[in-house]
């Protein structure tokens, strides 16, 4: 009896609930931007009166289930797009659909507002420093994320080295960098594990920065511990443009982006654009730089069917410079040579990089998405430098030439579908991704005025694959609380064959590494939210090495979690707040600039973040990022264990102009603190605080315009500082002992440049 009983009051409830959504509708729309027709993410709807929010997804589309027949108030908002409400009526057993354009307009925080379906976003505070502080050159791609400094080498030549989290990440090792989801560090470079060159990058073509701080995203993988960061190019250009900028130092560079299609044709979605840059600088250093930069890209996007879209890109780039290198403060200090100067002339280097890239994206009648990308970059680099000067050889010097040629290539997919029961809503997300790198004699020699080659002292081909498998689940289990969980298996098979050894070897090993993570968001009410972020990530080491260790610690891990809050005291501020900790294992790391093995141990690093943005006026914004962190090695003594050249202390700030009468800009600076030089702190890299200006004026003004006149100064008060330190241990040419102490690269003097952009 007691089984019946349960049977029938099942039933009764099975009944009930399909009555209860048997005579509801659905609200589904589109919505994308009124100029270039093209879909918008990221918008934020919103059923007035309802407590009912949605998002566009990259296709524009949001959808709203199981509606009460009624007429609907629809507000849509989006960061630098005018707010608009429509109305529309949902029938009983119906869907209504909505297609709706938004237009430019000023960016203005008290439409900005904090919701589950946005957690922890930080790709807000992206969102808002794009449309008030332009880029203007391919630095400031990566100073967008907030926390990350760059220091450059070369000035230009060579990826930047990067800090972040209390990390000294060198050129890319602990953060994944990508440009249209294809992968820009490079593993088992000859300069350095995951070395990260931008500079294909044509500045004025990022659309946005998409980043994480922390390894809590489940399609992010190698290297993506302290955090990762993916820029999107505009798909299509909203206008044809020629710009042209002159400045100190025998500095020039042209940049263009010419529709290829008509304006009929980009009205029946399709759009084909080529973008173009030349940059030439002897720069500020006593040794003429003589930089050349040659950047060509092209894009196709076309919507090839009702639900299909496709994108494919094409780029090349080649870049060519001298550089002066690092130098030691004895030097300097003696009168030997000036602050800008250079101990051996001969430094520079070579490199390209030429991309492929197809994007294809797919909705199904049944509403599942399903997305295939296909990556292809051939790349070739040469660097010559000298960090220890006559250490090793008092004769010929200690010049090393570091060179790879790569051929790299992969695949991103996903397959992901909604659904909803009640007020429970989820979004399961399956994804396969695969990455082969091949590369042709990657070399580490000892060299003389950059021509002669005394002794190959690493010679050999690297063959290195990364396979991985993972699922994702977002559910909103309400409008107010969310749950997101991940798995991530990735599988590597790293091959080094010897071309120095006699006979050469082939050497192989195999690992796998699984990675989960959780992230909870609760949003409290549309001004503050709180979240918490943890999970696993993981950092591969150099072929080199691993296949020299016989496959140990291929994959150390990496264990994160970040507590935060998004909060929103008043309509116009907006702060973004976490406690964070990091934990990374055990690991060997390949040092590419001596071809040797260091094991670096275990660590530690905690800290705190803050962002915030604050609209002073209707056209006067500032900023402010505070970030502190705590590093450690945990396997030295106390007073032993600090980490080199790790940040412990980073602020940016400023104030951005967006008048809409022609008139934009934005005064900022950027301080970083003192820092361990050394593990015992005795020697100690100093920090700087240097400010930068950006000036344009549009005589139309900034929608309309014609032209903009623009002016760029760096190091704005002419500030002596150091942009890069290391603790060397060299000798300077007729001494007879070695000295260790902090050797480095001059930061920018005052440097001026005016730049004018013709629109059509």
């Amino acid at each position: 009896m007691q089984s019946k009983s349960l049977f029938l009051t099942s039933l009764l409830i099975l009944l009930t609930l399909q009555l209860a959504f048997a005579h509801l509708g659905t609200l589904t729309g589109t919505v994308n931007d009124a100029q270039t027709r093209l879909p918008l993410r990221g918008v934020t709807v919103k059923l007035v009166g309802t407590g009912k929010l949605a998002l566009t997804d990259e296709l524009g589309r949001y959808r709203f289930d199981r509606l009460a027949p009624m007429l609907y108030r629809v507000e849509f908002s989006h960061v630098g797009y005018a707010s608009i409400v429509q109305e529309t009526a949902v029938g009983d057993d119906q869907t209504a659909h909505i297609q709706t354009s938004l237009v430019s307009a000023p960016v203005n925080l008290s439409a900005i507002t904090v919701s589950a379906l946005r957690p922890a976003d930080q790709q807000l505070i992206s969102s808002i420093d794009i449309k008030l502080r332009p880029i203007v050159n391919s630095q400031e791609i990566l100073r967008l994320v907030p926390g990350l400094f760059i220091g450059q080498h070369a000035g230009g030549g060579k990826a930047e080295q990067l800090f972040l989290r209390g990390f000294d990440l060198d050129h890319g090792t602990d953060i994944r960098l990508s440009v249209d989801g294809m992968p820009v560090n490079m593993v088992s470079h000859a300069h350095g594990q995951g070395y990260a060159d931008l500079h294909f990058v044509i500045p004025e073509l990022v659309e946005s920065v998409d980043f994480k701080k922390g390894p809590y995203t489940t399609d992010q993988g190698n290297l993506a511990t302290a955090g990762w960061a993916n820029m999107r190019t505009r798909t299509t250009l909203d206008r044809s443009f020629v710009k042209l900028e002159a400045g100190q130092f025998n500095t020039y560079r042209a940049v263009a982006g010419i529709n290829l299609l008509s304006t009929a044709a980009r009205q029946q979605d399709q759009s084909a654009y080529l973008g173009g840059e030349y940059s030439y600088s002897d720069s500020y250093f006593d040794n003429p730089q003589h930089f050349k930069r040659v950047n060509v890209l092209g894009r196709y996007h076309s919507h090839i069917g009702s639900n299909t879209n496709l994108t494919l890109t094409a780029s090349t780039f080649w870049s060519k410079w001298n550089h002066s290198g690092q130098i030691p403060d004895r030097a300097v200090d003696s009168g030997l040579i000036g602050w800008f100067g250079s101990i051996d002339p001969t430094e520079g280097g070579e490199t390209s990089r030429t991309n492929l890239n197809a994007q294809l994206t797919t909705v199904t009648p049944k509403n599942h998405i399903i997305k295939n990308q296909f990556f292809y970059s051939n790349y070739n680099f040469e660097l010559y430098s000298n960090f220890t000067f006559f250490l090793n050889d008092t004769l010929n010097g200690d010049q090393i030439r570091q060179k790879e040629r790569r051929n790299l290539f992969g695949y991103n997919g996903s397959y992901a579908t909604q659904a909803t029961i009640g007020r429970t809503s989820w979004t399961t997300t399956l994804g396969a991704q695969y990455r082969q790198d091949l590369t042709q004699g990657s070399e580490l020699s000892h060299t003389k005025d950059r021509t002669i080659t005394l002794e190959r002292l690493q010679y050999g081909n690297v063959n290195e694959i990364n396979a991985a498998l993972y699922a994702d689940e977002v559910v909103a289990l309400s409008s107010r609380f969310s749950i997101n969980a991940g798995l991530r298996i990735d599988y590597f098979r790293s091959q080094y064959d010897d071309l120095l050894a006699a006979p050469a070897t082939t050497k192989r090993v195999t690992q796998a590494i699984v990675s989960p993570k959780l992230n909870l968001y609760y949003t409290v009410n549309p001004g503050l939210q709180l979240y918490l972020n943890t999970g696993k990530g993981f950092h591969s080491n150099d072929a080199r090495v691993v296949t020299a260790e016989n496959g140990r610690e291929i994959l150390p891990g990496g264990y994160g979690t970040d507590l935060g809050i998004i909060v929103k005291p008043f309509p116009r501020l907006l702060v973004n707040a976490a406690a964070w900790y990091l934990y990374l294992q055990q690991e060997f790391v390949y040092v590419g600039d001596a071809g040797v093995v260091e094991p670096s141990g275990r660590s530690r690093r905690m800290g705190l973040d803050l962002s915030a943005r604050y609209q002073l006026t209707k056209t006067l914004f500032a900023d402010l990022d505070l970030n502190t962190a705590n590093p450690r090695s945990l396997d030295a003594e106390a007073g032993q264990n600090y980490l080199p050249l790790a940040p412990v202390f980073t602020s940016t700030g400023g104030l951005s102009l967006q008048t809409g009468r022609g008139l934009s800009g934005s005064l900022r600076y950027r301080y970083l603190a003192d820092r361990p030089a050394n593990e015992d702190n005795t020697v100690v890299a100093k920090g700087y605080f240097v400010t930068d200006l950006q000036a344009n004026y549009s005589p139309a003004g900034l929608a309309r315009n014609k032209y903009t006149l623009g002016l760029t100064i760096q190091n704005l008060l002419n500030t002596r500082w150091k942009e890069t330190q290391f603790d060397t241990e060299s000798r300077l040419k007729g001494e007879s002992q070695p000295v260790s102490e902090i050797h480095f690269t001059p930061g920018t003097p005052f440097f001026a440049r005016l730049s004018l952009t013709y629109f059509w």
